[in-house]
């Protein structure tokens, strides 16, 4: 088994990485500037601590971003990679439609691609889709209010964290493939099917109205740019989510 460093060990999808590569017998490190969220402190915005944390380390996972959209994204991404020149295989974590949707926060997760690659570090990148936990987040977020104003006509592919976790792990154990297929949710849902399941089980936001914002960028998900139809890879629906249900279980998925 190997030692792995995690980045974004605390976050939405690091939560769910980090016990299954422990669980697969693997030595979990996890960068945190927290004291005490993660098993080495450090701050890749600075680089204290990073040294020690990646000392030693055969794989790496990047799944640290910026909560400030990104701002800092690419000096942590260098410098995640300078700390780490002789690792095995290095996978950083993506969003599809990175490459089609004008979002400033996006082109800053293409500029770390490219970064990677370019990087004599042995690397994957896995694009995914927003995760169900994110939509989830920005409904409860609504339902604080009376009527609640929301982009209905956007098309989502939502996937399940934990699903992308368990591909992620597939990969890092796996040989560097410079890009894996795209890792999306079973279905593609408009606004208004993702708001209806939500209320229908929760009874909230009481009301809702659909927004509409000019611009490529409201376009560009409209359009569903955001979406990956063709690798709906993930099995758990916004439905069964919402309900807390989980699908039937199935065979490890395979890394591509």
């Amino acid at each position: 088994m190997s030692v792995v460093l995690v980045t974004g060990g605390t976050g939405t999808l690091g939560r769910q990485l980090v016990p299954v590569l422990a669980g697969r017998g693997h030595e979990v490190r996890v960068l945190s500037r927290r004291p005490g969220a993660g098993t080495h402190l450090g701050d890749l915005r600075t680089g204290a601590g990073l040294a020690a944390a990646a000392d030693g380390a055969q794989l790496v996972v990047h799944a640290a971003s910026d909560r400030r959209l990104g701002r800092s994204d690419l000096a942590q991404t260098e410098r995640l990679l300078s700390a780490v020149p002789a690792c095995a295989h290095l996978l950083y974590l993506s969003i599809v439609g990175v490459d089609a949707i004008p979002f400033s926060y996006y082109r800053v997760k293409l500029a770390c691609e490219d970064l990677v690659a370019a990087s004599p570090v042995p690397s994957t990148t896995l694009r995914a889709t927003q995760f169900h936990e994110l939509l989830a987040a920005a409904l409860r977020a609504a339902e604080r209010w009376p009527v609640a104003p929301l982009p209905l006509d956007l098309l989502v592919q939502s996937v399940a964290a934990r699903e992308v976790a368990a591909r992620a792990a597939d990969i890092i154990e796996g040989p560097a493939l410079g890009r894996a297929t795209d890792f999306g949710g079973p279905e593609v849902l408009s606004g208004w099917q993702v708001t209806g399941a939500w209320r229908a089980h929760r009874g909230k936001p009481r009301a809702v109205v659909s927004v509409r914002l000019p611009g490529r960028l409201y376009r560009s998900f409209s359009r569903g740019l955001n979406t990956c139809p063709g690798y709906a890879e993930g099995r758990q629906t916004w439905t069964q989510f919402v309900l807390g249900e989980q699908p039937a279980a199935a065979g490890r998925a395979r890394p591509a």
